[in-house]
C-alpha cells in the first residue's frame, strides 16, 4: 500500500472546491492573504474555474455580484480572516436583498486563537447573521472519510440554498492552522485513498416539477381570476427584475383580456423591444400620476404587483393612497410594498402565475371588458410622452433629464446596460420611454447604496459584451479601487459619468430649502479631477463638450470592447429646473384633460 505525506489543509480545501465545480461553480474572486492560503491554491489549481484576483475585498465582493447577474450562476469569494471579512458586508447585504447567490468562503484563525490577542483574528461566525441565508462553520481540517463527505455535503447544500431553495448569499467559515503551504506536511496517507478524499459526489438532478405549485395558491389564482373578471379597474405594476420572454410575451395578452395597463418600471426590461401596438405598456406614470385630477378619476380595484418594489416615490404614493385589492407575486414571496397594505405574498414565480391566469380567463371565457379604464393610462402616458420630447430637445445638453434619451438614442440594440443608483436610476425611469431597442438591464436595487456600483458593472462586463454603465460622481468616487479591476480585466465598459460635483439628488428633496446647511452638509461638492483620477490608472478618459461629441465617443468605445470613462459635468440647479418644468407641464396638461 503506497502512503503519500500531504498536507491536510490542501487536501480539505482541494475536497471542497473539487465539489463547487461539480455543483456549478465557475467563478471564483480572491483577494490575497495568508491565512486563506489553502483555499487560494486549491481554486487556482481547479483549471475549469476563472479566478479573479482583486486587492480590495469589498470591491471584489461588488465584482462577483456581477458576475452573478450576468452568467445567473452562483460565484465564489475568498478572503483571509479578520477586518478582510467585514469589507464583504455591503455586497453581501445587497446580494441578500435582490436574492443574488454568492457563495462566501472566509478563512479563520483555529479556535485556540480567538479571543487571545491573536493578529487578524474576530469573531468570523455567523458575522453577517442579518444578511445571510445561510451560515456553516467548516470546523478544523481532518483527514477521515466521515468529515470529508459532510465537508461536500456543505459545499452541495450551500449551491441549494444560494440558487434554489432561499436564493441568496451563504456564508461558510474555514479555520485553519498552520502550516498552510501545500508542501508542508502534515499527513501520510494511503494514494487510493487520498483520491477518494478529493473525489466529488455526484450532484443529484432537482426533479421538482416547476409546473407544479402549492394548493393554496392554486385556490388564491381561482380567487384572483374571478376578481379579475369582476373588476374593470386594475393595474399590472411590472416592478424592477429581469422578466423572462415567456412572461414579456404573455403580459400582453393578460392586459388585452383583462384591459388593464402594465405600469414598467424603467428597470423592468419591459419598455424595451416594443412596437406601436403595444400601447398598454405605460412607462410615464411617474409623472402624469402627479396630477390630482387623474388620480381622484382612476383609482384601481385590483392590482398585480411582479417584480420589487417600484423605483417611482409618486407611483408607490398612488399606490398607498389606494384600497384597492393588491397582491404581490414573486418567486420567493418576498413582501415589496412599504405601505403594507397587499395580501400575502404569493411564492410563485412570475411567467407560471400569469400563464396560469390567462388560461383560466380564457377558460371562463372572459368577455372583452369596457376599455375605458386602459385607454385613460394609454392617453395619459402619450399626452406625457409629447410633452417630454418636446421637453427634453427644448433643453440645452448637458441637461441631466436630456442625458439618458441621448445615451438610449446613439447605442444599438442589443447592448447590456447598468443603471447606477440614487438619481441616474430615477432619471432613468423618468425619461427612458419604450422604445423598439433591445436593451438587457442591470441594477443594484436590493439595498440601492451608491457603494460598489462600478464594480457590480465590471462583473456584468465579464461576459465581454458591451456594457454602458450611467452613474453619478459620488457613486464613481465611492469605488475607486474598481479601477483596478478594469485595468487588470480589460473589459468592454463605458462608464457614462454624470459629474454634477455632489450629491445632486437631495436638490429634488424638501432639505434644499435650508440654504446654509444645504451645501456643507448635503451636496457636499468634491470638486475633484476625475480625470486625473481615471488617468492615474492607467485608463482612457474624455470628457463630452456636447451631444454630437457624446454620441460619437459612446459608439466608439462599444465597437471597440474597451474600457473608458466619458464625464459629462452637468449643473444640478439648472436640471432640476428641467425636470419641474417637465412635470408642472404634465400637470396643467393632464389636469386639463381629466377635470
Amino acid at each position: 500500500m503506497q502512503k503519500k505525506k500531504v498536507n491536510r489543509n490542501f487536501i480539505w480545501a482541494e475536497a471542497f472546491v473539487n465539489q463547487l465545480y461539480a455543483a456549478g461553480v465557475r467563478n471564483v474572486c480572491i483577494s490575497p492573504g495568508s491565512r486563506s492560503t489553502p483555499l487560494t491554491l486549491a481554486f487556482a489549481n481547479e483549471k475549469k474555474i476563472k479566478c479573479y484576483i482583486n486587492i480590495d475585498e469589498r470591491s471584489s465582493a461588488f465584482f462577483a455580484l456581477g458576475i452573478a447577474k450576468a452568467t445567473n450562476k452562483p460565484v465564489a469569494v475568498v478572503t483571509t480572516s479578520g477586518t478582510a471579512t467585514a469589507e464583504l458586508y455591503p455586497a453581501i447585504i445587497e446580494s441578500y436583498q435582490s436574492r443574488i447567490a454568492l457563495i462566501i468562503c472566509t478563512a479563520d484563525r483555529p479556535p485556540e486563537l480567538l479571543n487571545s490577542g491573536a493578529n487578524q483574528t474576530i469573531n468570523q461566525r455567523n458575522i453577517y447573521r442579518n444578511h445571510i441565508r445561510w451560515f456553516k462553520n467548516i470546523g478544523l481540517p481532518e483527514l477521515t472519510a466521515k468529515k470529508l463527505e459532510r465537508l461536500k455535503h456543505a459545499a452541495v447544500k450551500a449551491i441549494e440554498i444560494s440558487t434554489k431553495r432561499d436564493a441568496g448569499p451563504v456564508h461558510l467559515n474555514f479555520p485553519f492552522r498552520k502550516p498552510l503551504a501545500p508542501n508542508s506536511f502534515t499527513n501520510e496517507t494511503d494514494t487510493e485513498l487520498l483520491k477518494s478524499f478529493v473525489e466529488p459526489f455526484i450532484v443529484p438532478v432537482d426533479e421538482r416539477d416547476a409546473t407544479k405549485i402549492r394548493k393554496h395558491y392554486e385556490k388564491k389564482i381561482d380567487k384572483i381570476v374571478e376578481q379579475i373578471s369582476n373588476f374593470t379597474n386594475g393595474l399590472i405594476i411590472a416592478g424592477p427584475k429581469d422578466y423572462d420572454k415567456d412572461f414579456r410575451e404573455n403580459v400582453k395578452t393578460l392586459s388585452n383580456i383583462s384591459g388593464y395597463p402594465v405600469l414598467a418600471d424603467g428597470v423592468s426590461h419591459l419598455r424595451f423591444k416594443t412596437n406601436k401596438s403595444d400601447k398598454y405598456i405605460i412607462s410615464n406614470y411617474d409623472a402624469f400620476l402627479r396630477s390630482e385630477n387623474f388620480r381622484k378619476k382612476n383609482r384601481p380595484e385590483i392590482i398585480l404587483q411582479f417584480g420589487r418594489t417600484v423605483t417611482s416615490a409618486v407611483m408607490e404614493n398612488y399606490l398607498a393612497e389606494s384600497n384597492a385589492v393588491r397582491y404581490l407575486i414573486n418567486d420567493f414571496g418576498d413582501w415589496f410594498d412599504p405601505s403594507k397594505k397587499s395580501k400575502a405574498p404569493i411564492h410563485i414565480e412570475p411567467s407560471l402565475f400569469i400563464d396560469k391566469v390567462i388560461k383560466r380567463l380564457e377558460e371562463a371565457e372572459l368577455k372583452n371588458k369596457s376599455k375605458t379604464w386602459l385607454s385613460n393610462f394609454i392617453t395619459a402616458d402619450e399626452l406625457t410622452s409629447r410633452i417630454k420630447a418636446s421637453s427634453i430637445s427644448e433643453a440645452a445638453f448637458p441637461d441631466e433629464a436630456r442625458i439618458i434619451s441621448e445615451v438610449i438614442s446613439a447605442l444599438p440594440s442589443n447592448t447590456q446596460l447598468f443603471i447606477g443608483n440614487s438619481l441616474p436610476i430615477r432619471d432613468f425611469d423618468y425619461f427612458a420611454g419604450s422604445t423598439g431597442k433591445d436593451f438587457k438591464v442591470y441594477f443594484n436595487r436590493g439595498a440601492s447604496g451608491i457603494d460598489g456600483v462600478t464594480s457590480t458593472a465590471l462583473g456584468v462586463a465579464t461576459n465581454k459584451k458591451p456594457t454602458v454603465l450611467i452613474t453619478g460622481d459620488l457613486s464613481f468616487i465611492h469605488d475607486l479601487n474598481s479601477l483596478i479591476i478594469a485595468k487588470q480585466n480589460e473589459l468592454p465598459l463605458t462608464v457614462i459619468l454624470i459629474n454634477n460635483n455632489g450629491g445632486g439628488i437631495f436638490s429634488l428633496l424638501p432639505v434644499s430649502n435650508y440654504k446654509k446647511q444645504f451645501n456643507k452638509y448635503f451636496t457636499t461638492p468634491h470638486n475633484l479631477a476625475i480625470s486625473a483620477i481615471v488617468k492615474s490608472f492607467g485608463l482612457y478618459y474624455n470628457k463630452i463638450k456636447n451631444r454630437v461629441d457624446l454620441q460619437k465617443k459612446l459608439l466608439n468605445s462599444v465597437k471597440e470592447k474597451s474600457f473608458s470613462v466619458l464625464e459629462i459635468k452637468t449643473d444640478p440647479q439648472s436640471s432640476k429646473h428641467t425636470r419641474l418644468q417637465f412635470w408642472n407641464e404634465v400637470i396643467k396638461n393632464i389636469d386639463k384633460e381629466f377635470k
